[in-house]
């Protein structure tokens, strides 16, 4: 059976985090053991019924947990802005975010309501809107946010040239492509930050490999049954077997979050076997994160698809 793997976290009593995809999965995990340390969470979800499940559940590791259910469909950029016109006419500072949610290979390509291709819209694109129009509340709560990429991102490229994959679109190559793009929006975010004196900590975490939904069978993504791989996954993650759990999983964001020792601009990772499982620990930042120009590019591209600019 696997370990209980567990770290210490700071009293976060009176603080408000904000933990996207957090109705299942790791980021449940990530929600429920910030709302163990004493936060207030806010978990934005597409379906309200998971995410009053999740909350239900959080409750009963944690009775006096303060737990706040919105809607957030990442791939809208119209749900986007309607999350943070309510958190920013709410006015709380936030102080931590941790943008965890994503989707995974649908083996057709599939556009957003906003007609870009699904992974580049929900993994990165609406991360990237919600970040930029919350900036105020973070900003004033001299935030910590870190951003889960994956271990796709030490793999492949942006796809500069066709973002939106509208020739010879390939789902891994696809999904590495949005969480590579996700990471240099993280590093490009600290140095932002560093240089306008906006006294927000952005980095990276990953979660290793566990069983979770982004492989399961989700027919809305045109995946009707579990996959091999994720199969595989749990069999293993259930004899405590080179893979993690979705607890242990969730503990490098969390430690990224908020550990006084995690750095902005850094990754944290699983420290186990080919960082596949294991306590969270700082990782070598990928070598396709490392680079400014990059990071600077994909801003802009980003503000140039999203139309959601922010100011230098």
């Amino acid at each position: 059976m696997p370990k209980n793997l567990d770290i210490p976290v700071p009293d976060l009593t009176g603080t408000l985090a904000l933990v996207t995809g957090a109705s299942d999965g790791v980021g449940f995990e990530i929600a429920a053991r910030l709302a163990r340390a004493g936060a207030d969470i806010v978990m934005p979800v597409r379906s309200p019924q998971k995410g009053e499940s999740a909350a239900t559940r959080i409750r009963e590791r944690t009775p006096d947990a303060g737990i706040r259910v919105l809607p957030l469909d990442l791939s809208s950029l119209d749900s986007v802005s309607a999350l943070a016109a309510r958190l920013l006419g709410d006015g709380r500072p936030i102080d931590l975010l941790i943008a965890n949610a994503g989707v995974m290979d649908p083996p057709t390509r599939r556009l957003s309501a906003d007609g870009f291709e699904l992974q580049l819209a929900t993994n990165h694109l609406g991360h990237f809107a919600l970040t930029a129009q919350l900036l105020p509340l973070l900003r004033a709560g001299r935030a910590h946010v870190t951003s889960q990429v994956s271990i796709a991102a030490d793999q492949g490229a942006v796809n500069w040239d066709d973002p939106n994959w509208q020739h010879g679109y390939d789902p891994m190559k696809a999904y590495s492509s949005s969480k590579i793009a996700f990471g240099l929006f993280a590093t490009e975010l600290q140095r932002r930050s560093d240089a306008a004196g906006w006294g927000i900590r952005s980095n990276l975490s990953h979660p290793g490999i566990t069983p979770t939904n982004l492989l399961s069978a989700q027919p809305g993504l045109g995946r009707p049954d579990d996959t091999a791989a994720v199969r595989f996954i749990r069999a293993l993650s259930r004899r405590g077997i080179l893979f993690g759990t979705p607890s242990s999983a969730a503990l490098s964001a969390v430690y990224a979050a908020t550990s006084p020792d995690a750095r902005g601009g850094h990754l944290y990772g699983p420290q186990g076997f080919r960082h596949l499982s294991g306590l969270p620990a700082e990782q070598p930042l990928y070598s396709r994160l490392q680079s400014e120009a990059d990071g600077h590019r994909v801003w802009e591209l980003s503000e140039q698809l999203t139309g959601v600019r922010v100011p230098a």
